[in-house]
């Protein structure tokens, strides 16, 4: 889908004090952040023997059903392939470390061993130890453990359909241009299918969401008499309201896009182990407090523990710096109620993207009751 431009959000406010961001880590403190995207976009072509990985994932992600899959991963195996590409793990750069993540994740959800961990002698009883050895180690490499989820799945695997005639941020480059997955869950030549469209939506929700992350460094640190509390809680309302216009404009065409063969399972999977929470969703969550996950649903560790360390350590940080703003929930007056306004639209907006998983995930979309 070409995107077409979003409501253009307000400014961040530049009133004091003048470092409102003080204390919180990268990469939200730096107004030129570009949020939870990659710092450049994902690799789309490894080189060497690494294409080979690239290849699998294809093939693998475009099976007729899992039992092929796991057949195309058992033959690699056999002939030694996974094998040679853990050895060769420890000298990716950590560009090509990410794109082997992805790479590594879609084969992963795509044989429904998302929920395995590789290092646990009872996996290699559910998947095939050689991957499961490739998988740990790149694991290792990123210095991330449970990479298997949305972060990885959507916003490291997507392109620009053709270069840009310049150089853009990488978010604007995201909201702006034609994107396409690096690898497709959709076979070469066929329109591109729900996953596929899915992901593409996550990558542009959060290049949108941009301004969002610039808003909750604004508010950290600020306390309910803080008299521009408001004046951010209204414009994360205003990008709020955005960010779900966004994500129902691309119902449409994820509504026509092709029947799913079985890859709706992999969606049912990841939502019931939380690893299907949009990054910016988790910001919000952070500013606000919880909003629109019922008691019982997957808390904020469950969460976060499917995003790098460093994203980790900024929502904690965040939760901190924002506990003086969450206190407007127990207040009266009219702060209050603007605070209370911002939660409701955060649920409304989760519910969008709920609904946009449903549909994503047909027919097996029946057995969704929460994505997060």
């Amino acid at each position: 889908m070409a995107p077409t431009a979003l409501t253009t959000f307000p400014a961040p406010s530049a009133e004091p004090p003048a470092d409102p961001a003080a204390g919180i880590p990268e990469p939200i403190s730096d107004p030129q952040a570009h949020g939870f995207l990659p710092a450049r976009p994902p690799v789309r072509t490894m080189a060497g023997t690494w294409g080979w990985l690239s290849e699998l994932a294809g093939a693998v992600a475009t099976a007729p059903d899992r039992d092929t899959a796991r057949a195309l991963v058992a033959h690699g195996a056999r002939q030694g392939d996974l094998t040679a590409l853990r050895q060769r793990v420890s000298r990716l750069s950590p560009r090509n470390a990410d794109a082997a993540s992805l790479r590594v994740a879609v084969i992963a959800a795509a044989c429904g061993w998302s929920a395995l961990d590789p290092l646990a002698p009872v996996s290699r009883r559910a998947a095939d130890p050689a991957f499961l050895d490739l998988w740990s180690a790149v694991a290792h490499r990123v210095g991330h453990q449970q990479f298997v989820a949305l972060p990885t799945l959507a916003l490291l695997n997507w392109s620009p359909e053709r270069k840009p005639r310049r150089a853009l941020p990488i978010d604007q480059l995201a909201r702006t241009e034609p994107l396409v997955p690096v690898v497709r869950w959709s076979p070469e030549g066929q329109p591109l299918g729900p996953l596929d469209r899915l992901m593409l939506a996550t990558t542009r929700l959060e290049a949108h969401g941009i301004w969002l992350l610039r808003l909750a460094g604004t508010l950290a640190g600020r306390g309910p008499g803080d008299a521009s509390t408001a004046t951010a809680l209204r414009r994360l309302i205003r990008v709020q309201h955005a960010l779900r216009a966004q994500l129902q404009s691309e119902a449409a065409e994820l509504r026509a896009a092709p029947e799913p063969a079985w890859q709706g399972a992999v969606l049912i999977e990841l939502a019931g182990l939380g690893a299907l929470e949009p990054p910016v969703f988790q910001a919000a969550d952070a500013v606000l407090g919880t909003g629109g996950r019922r008691a019982g649903d997957t808390g904020r560790h469950q969460l976060r523990r499917h995003l790098p360390p460093r994203h980790r350590a900024w929502l904690s940080a965040l939760d901190r710096h924002c506990a003086p703003v969450r206190t407007l929930a127990h207040q009266g007056g009219p702060d209050a109620a603007v605070f209370r306004e911002a939660r409701e639209s955060l649920i409304a907006l989760r519910r969008t993207y709920a609904g946009l998983v449903r549909c994503a995930a047909r027919p097996a979309g029946g057995g969704l009751t929460a994505v997060a």
